[in-house]
């Protein structure tokens, strides 16, 4: 059977395939295990190989001379080339990857397991191999029935459309969302469960307290650990050595209220009820799909703060991020409106002098819907002081188009907006950047590492070099890695599915130092200097110490 396999693969397909799976080898943004080495070279080679199919079938087509007496060699020789080519890849593979290790403080490998990654490298092969020659077979059947109405090329192509349409159907209508309504309901369980360990809090000033507008069950899994950790007032006060004030954080749970403006108002209601307007800082949280919010981010602004800020999120979703992207994107974007406009509307009507300075915040696609909860036009007459937003997901519109129209040499990993006056970008080695021109009365600043694929990935990245490879690589980048068509973009995107698995500081975790710079440039904490800033990120480089 394996002998009738390989004699029904084609020579051109087998010979791309390996052209393929060596390149793949090459290094991206992100360091790769061999199991998803393995993944990856194994889907680089089928789509390689379908590639060499198409072109094979192309030369037919034409009807070009295929010499027949040449057949056999060619195709041992083609075979020794891809196998040559792939081993020269393979030895380089390793030093390859440390190029990233040894940027990122990893330590190195020695070697890789090629038993494992040529096994898992084929599984993934002969998995795709089998879809696609499942497609095509379904669009010669359809072809074949079709043929007797219309002309043979006719009946080809529409049997090709047919079979693609058939297929997409089957992949996005059915069994994909057959997977993600089972995947929403298991996430829905677990948002669900209480975990004792995190008992709810007898503070009647916690949201999720007996006095709270919103239950300890209403609150979800990750609602009721953003109510509960964090820093007090006491490990605030004895890091500064002088009183603290205890921080506020008003969470609203997807089961706290039917509908998105339910959950708003409530969440309104219960800041009222804490008293967060009185306090120096307010901020409005978009989390992450699951209803996460980044502690590297809120533990540092109330260090900074000393205890003065509230921070309010509501939850829009059960799923994963990407998941929330693809099966509800619009439900993100809803929430983070609704939040803010409920925030906004009562905000502006205090006192300027008497209300809270008010800032956006949101990492990942939080980032996304946060940018999206608000208009300009809506705030310009009052504008809130700023916004903070992390890792922007590649579908930002608003991150885009300022990266696109930014300063003439400055690289796409690190812009320089204008006159860097409204606009601002950090990584872990440059904080916010200091210009000539003062901040304007609203501050938006971007942190973003170059190694970040979730910020980075490009579908163009299949045809075209993209921008941020251009010229000087981020001080997180692999100077190895070079643009191979149709390869990167899919190194990247298996990047972008591996991107919280970094170390912190690198990919797409953000570390608690790199939100201090671009806290301090966001919200001027007053009595802090550059000893304590150090001081500081000391405490959360090394969280145990005190």
């Amino acid at each position: 059977m394996a002998s009738k396999f390989s004699r029904s693969l084609s020579p051109t397909g087998a010979f791309i395939g390996l052209v393929f799976f060596a390149s793949s080898l090459t290094p991206s943004l992100m360091p790769r295990s061999d199991l998803v080495q393995g993944a990856l070279s194994g889907a680089c080679s089928a789509i390689g190989y379908m590639v060499g199919v198409a072109l094979n079938w192309l030369w037919k087509y034409l009807e070009l001379p295929t010499p027949s007496k040449w057949a056999l060699p060619v195709r041992l020789a083609s075979l020794i080339a891809g196998f040559s080519f792939s081993s020269a890849f393979l030895w380089n593979a390793v030093e390859w990857q440390n190029s990233i290790r040894v940027i990122w403080h990893m330590d190195k490998v020695d070697g890789v397991e090629p038993l494992k990654l040529a096994g898992v490298s084929i599984a993934a092969f002969v998995v795709l191999l089998g879809l696609g020659r499942l497609f095509q077979f379904a669009a010669r059947r359809i072809s074949h029935r079709i043929v007797r109405f219309v002309p043979r090329r006719v009946s080809n192509l529409l049997g090709l459309t047919m079979a693609a349409l058939l297929f997409w159907t089957a992949g996005q209508g059915l069994l994909l969302k057959w997977v993600l309504n089972a995947t929403d309901a298991s996430f829905q369980k677990v948002d669900a469960l209480v975990d004792h360990d995190i008992p709810a809090p007898t503070d009647g000033s916690k949201t999720g307290s007996a006095a709270s507008l919103v239950s300890w069950e209403g609150l979800g899994r990750q609602g009721r650990y953003f109510v509960t950790s964090g820093p007090n007032a006491s490990s605030i006060g004895a890091f500064w050595k002088q009183n603290a004030r205890e921080p506020i954080r008003t969470y609203v749970g997807l089961n706290s209220a039917d509908t998105v403006e339910a959950r708003a108002a409530l969440a309104l209601r219960e800041l009222q009820r804490q008293k967060a307007f009185d306090r120096s800082i307010l901020v409005i949280i978009v989390p992450t799909g699951t209803g996460w919010v980044d502690p590297a981010a809120m533990d540092t602004l109330e260090f900074l703060h000393r205890g003065d800020v509230a921070s309010v999120a509501v939850q829009y979703s059960y799923l994963a991020s990407w998941l929330s992207l693809m099966v509800e994107p619009d439900n993100g974007q809803a929430a983070a409106k609704a939040l803010f406009t409920e925030v906004y509307n009562y905000w502006k009507t205090l006192p300027r002098g008497q209300r809270p300075h008010l800032y956006l915040h949101g990492l990942s696609l939080g980032a996304l819907n946060s940018q999206l909860s608000t208009d300009i036009y809506d705030v310009v007459a009052d504008p809130f002081q700023g916004a903070l937003w992390s890792g922007p997901p590649f579908r930002s519109e608003r991150w885009r188009t300022i990266t696109d129209e930014r300063q003439s040499g400055s690289p796409a990993w690190l812009p320089r907006f204008r006159d860097g006056s409204v606009v601002r970008f950090a990584n872990q080695t440059t904080p916010p950047e200091q210009t000539d021109a003062a901040w304007g009365p609203m501050r938006i600043i971007y942190l973003q590492y170059a190694s970040d694929p979730i910020v980075f990935v490009e579908t163009s990245s299949f045809y075209r070099e993209p921008s941020w490879m251009h010229g000087t690589r981020g001080p997180d980048v692999s100077p190895s890695f070079r643009w191979i068509p149709a390869i990167t973009m899919l190194q990247l995107a298996f990047d972008m599915a591996i991107a919280t698995t970094s170390p912190i500081g690198f990919g797409h975790v953000y570390a608690p130092e790199d939100y201090i710079d671009s806290w301090v440039a966001l919200t001027d904490p007053v009595n802090v200097d550059h000893s304590d800033l150090e001081r500081l990120k000391m405490r959360f480089a090394n969280p145990g110490n005190p």
